[in-house]
């Protein structure tokens, strides 16, 4: 089964050898198209099913570079000596620093923007995402508390709590760790930045999300991103492998990650050969 997912991720990573420094992903359309309006009836404040994005970039805004807020000077500091693999900045990861790379956690909102199924769990007290990519749970509370002004420790996924405004359910997070980048093109953010996403499933197949980020000490005003969209797969064949009707076990082992997929396949397509 390993050797099988890996065959077919290798293969389809060598197929985007637009993974070269001179075009590596320009765009970050994700791949899953989105599906006409549907007519059947549904609950809008439940988000139960498995979901995959099909609208939008896997960054921030439509595109790199577009409608990001001025930096202050330590945001452009950082943002200068990033190094990422995908975009109009691209480097081989053996140049680069993007620490997904090398299997770290992608952090929130990156995460939210990888073109990879995501199960929502609705509990009485929180909702659940639960991530095919990385095998993550992040939990949601909705049982009325607030994010810690000032937590003790940070988090790679951050401490969320929701409430319903309406028929939108908002999102607010806080207390992220600032080693990982708001997406895959570098753009940093601080261990003080508020994140706040909205959630509003509008038919019964589509959930359109955007994520506002207020990092003072990055941007000198909240950067709102571009509208995304999430279509639901309701059946398992869309998301299952070998009939096992679950998200497959994506993930992100340094062992394979580094050696097959970055020294084999990406450094290559970008000039770098390891010998």
């Amino acid at each position: 089964m390993r050797t099988h997912f890996i065959r077919g991720a290798i293969v389809a990573i060598a197929a985007i050898a637009a993974f070269s420094s001179a075009g590596i992903a320009q765009t970050g359309e994700v791949a899953r198209k989105a599906r006409p309006k549907s007519n059947l009836p549904f609950d809008p404040h439940d988000f139960s099913g498995v979901w995959s994005r099909t609208g939008g970039d896997r960054g921030m805004s439509s595109r790199p570079g577009v409608d990001v807020p001025p930096m202050t000077p330590a945001g452009q500091k950082l943002f200068d000596a990033s190094g990422p693999g995908y975009g109009p900045r691209a480097v081989p990861p053996a140049k680069g620093n993007d620490i997904v790379g090398e299997c770290n956690p992608q952090g929130i909102p990156r995460l939210l923007f990888f073109p990879r199924p995501v199960e929502f769990i609705q509990l009485p007290n929180r909702l659940i995402q639960y991530f095919q990519w990385h095998h993550v749970l992040r939990e949601i509370w909705t049982d009325g508390r607030k994010p810690p002004a000032e937590p003790d420790t940070v988090r790679w996924y951050g401490y969320s709590s929701a409430h319903w405004e309406g028929n939108v359910f908002v999102v607010d997070s806080s207390g992220f760790d600032d080693r990982t980048w708001l997406d895959q093109y570098g753009y940093p953010h601080s261990d003080q930045m508020k994140l706040q996403e909205r959630y509003e499933r509008v038919d019964h197949d589509t959930i359109e999300m955007t994520v506002t980020v207020n990092d003072p000490k990055m941007y000198t005003k909240p950067w709102v991103s571009q509208k995304k969209t999430w279509s639901l797969l309701a059946k398992p064949e869309e998301y299952s492998l070998d009939g096992w009707n679950g998200l497959p076990e994506e993930v992100c082992a340094p062992v394979d990650e580094v050696d097959n997929f970055d020294r084999r396949v990406r450094d290559p397509a970008g000039g770098v050969v390891h010998k």
